[in-house]
């Protein structure tokens, strides 16, 4: 470059600085690009995640199971579970439980509890919720039901499902399903045709 004059060498010096420069950059961008893309990969697989969490905890539900069953205790079961799969989770029978009055086919809610009878064992409550399994027939707890839940109850509508829960409240709880004759409009026909529905705890 010896046949360069000084102001040629400098242009060129300037115009290969200005080159490597562009050439810098344009690495940086594409590193900082490809970062960026593996950062916000990332946090989508991480959301991603979280809704397949969120999705998996609201399709289950807790229940306490105890009985003749091999673990008693709290257990989580699939939302729209039966009290047969309950079982299942909580290790089985044992070899001294009854489910003859077991309605095995009842499709359980978050928070029920569910007790397995012994041989021999007369259980009033099978399911403890204002609803309850005993057998087929879900019984309707009376000291409890709303006035929507008393009307489930054949031979009871709105008018004597109101008067119900108007006597508790003036009168405390029902001691015995007997009782519930001491409700105005509830006489001995009636009661006869809803005592395998009713119950109290």
């Amino acid at each position: 470059m010896e046949f360069l004059n000084t102001k040629q060498k400098i242009i060129i010096v300037i115009i290969c600085s200005t080159i490597i420069i562009l050439i810098g950059i344009y690495i940086i961008q594409k590193s900082n690009n490809k970062y960026s893309y593996i950062i916000e990969e990332s946090e989508e697989n991480t959301f991603a995640e979280m809704e397949k969490i969120d999705e998996k905890e609201a399709e289950t539900i807790m229940l306490h199971i105890a009985g003749e069953v091999e673990e008693e205790g709290v257990i989580t079961v699939e939302s729209g579970a039966r009290v047969i799969d309950a079982i299942e989770e909580a290790g089985g029978l044992t070899e001294n439980a009854d489910i003859s009055n077991v309605n095995l086919a009842y499709e359980l809610q978050d928070g029920q509890k569910i007790y397995i009878p012994k041989l021999g064992e007369e259980a009033n409550n099978i399911i403890e919720n204002n609803t309850t399994v005993y057998g087929k027939t879900e019984l309707v707890n009376i000291n409890t039901a709303t006035q929507t839940e008393l009307e489930t109850v054949t031979g009871i509508g709105p008018s004597t499902a109101l008067k119900i829960i108007k006597y508790r409240e003036e009168n405390g709880r029902f001691n015995s399903i007997d009782e519930i004759k001491n409700v105005s409009g509830i006489g001995e026909a009636k009661y006869e045709s809803i005592k395998e529905q009713i119950c109290v705890k």
